[in-house]
């Protein structure tokens, strides 16, 4: 396969971070060509999609376009997917995944779309080289798209095989982690930049701690993984993804900022110190085991502050937690004067006890959770808003 033809790169994104997938392809010098509702495109050739796996820190999947055509139903999907060269794509003796994402009036059961184009791949490669790929649902080798809305049906090459949410440095989750990507969005939107000390209270197991030493640092976010979609490809050369993260490497700069957690759990504990230590940043970021109501706060200049409680929709029990936001607020306003600090919840009632007029209000999506980054700017003499009919 030809890594160096360019073509359309559409990478897909949880809803609401767009914007800030965006914003990191323009800074790589990548053009926009349109946005979806949980997309970008963009274009370029294969080797670039190689770079993009490696520095995207708000990105899902990096597919590259091989084929868009109008499709009315399955034979017509066979037909058109059945000319596309695949011996020059997927290794002989490889493996082969589908996923698909199907939007059509004549497809009842969208494994049917999977299957069709499963049998055209197989068929081709049974006729062109005697011998057909194993294939299955692993997404660690070749990686395949389908997006069919109606009549519109594109088919693409996921370089990334596995989300690009796996980073590599999170063995133990915990309950209800934040993903890394929504972490890494919801630290662009507050506008951390790496230049301001940084507290993470409630860390759990040190998602936002370790996004934000990885901006921090330059760390390219891909630097842990070891394997991707686009390494199982015909033509991959090593050499390539090599020099690429070479390059990556030498852009890593020391951190000048203090970076720092706290969680009363010892699980939570155990697990943000591990997750720390497979990250690299072991010394770097610093966690304690303490109520967040006597979280150490950074000494000095401004600094960011960010929480992320329990929303008592899966974890807790939202009368008991009326408690913990109403203390947040009390945490802020007495601890936190010279800063700028941001509650991550998925509920809006829960929100509004913490007193505090929000100065700014994010969407985000915690998988089906409608969420809100609330940002508060605690001055001296920042006073609480005791209705909590008004908005958070």
């Amino acid at each position: 396969m030809n890594f160096k033809e360019k073509r359309e790169i559409l990478v897909t994104c949880p809803k609401e971070i767009p914007q800030y997938l965006e914003a990191e392809l323009r800074k790589l010098g990548y053009p926009i060509l349109y946005t979806r509702k949980a997309a970008v495109a963009t274009e370029g050739t294969l080797e670039d999609c190689m770079f993009l796996n490696m520095h995207l820190r708000t990105g899902h999947r990096v597919l590259y376009l091989l084929e868009k055509s109008r499709v009315q139903n399955g034979d017509v999907l066979y037909k058109q997917a059945k000319k596309i060269k695949w011996e020059e794509i997927i290794p002989l003796d490889g493996y082969f995944s589908v996923s698909t994402a199907v939007l059509n009036t004549t497809i009842k059961d969208t494994r049917f779309a999977s299957y069709k184009l499963k049998d055209a791949i197989v068929d081709r490669m049974r006729e062109t080289k005697g011998k057909r790929p194993d294939s299955g649902p692993n997404e660690e080798n070749t990686v395949l798209f389908l997006y069919w809305k109606e009549s519109d049906c594109s088919i693409y090459i996921d370089t990334s095989g596995e989300p690009l949410t796996r980073r590599g440095y999170r063995k133990n989750p915990l309950k209800a982690p934040m993903q890394e990507t929504l972490a890494a969005a919801a630290l662009m939107a507050a506008g951390f930049d790496g230049t301001m000390n940084f507290a993470n209270p409630m860390c759990g197991s040190g998602t936002l701690l370790i996004e934000a030493a990885m901006i921090a640092t330059n760390t390219p976010p891909s630097v842990l993984r070891k394997n991707f979609g686009f390494m199982h490809l015909v033509g991959y050369d090593p050499k390539v993804f090599e020099k690429i993260c070479e390059d990556a490497a030498k852009q890593v700069t020391a951190c000048k900022v203090r970076i720092s957690g706290s969680d009363i759990s010892r699980d939570a504990l155990v697990a943000s110190q591990a997750n720390i230590r497979n990250a690299g940043f072991d010394g770097l970021i610093h966690v304690e085991r303490c109520d967040f109501r006597d979280s150490p706060i950074p000494k000095g200049d401004k600094f960011m502050l960010m929480v992320n409680p329990e929303y008592g929709m899966r974890l807790g029990d939202e009368k008991l937690l009326e408690t913990t936001y109403r203390d947040l607020g009390d945490f802020f306003k007495n601890k936190c004067k010279n800063s700028l600090c941001f509650i991550f919840t998925g509920n809006l009632g829960l929100a509004k006890k913490v007193g505090l007029r929000a100065d700014r209000r994010i969407i985000f999506w915690n998988s089906n959770i409608e969420c809100r980054l609330l940002q508060y700017e605690i001055y001296e003499g920042t006073k609480r808003v005791f209705d909590d009919d008004k908005k958070a």
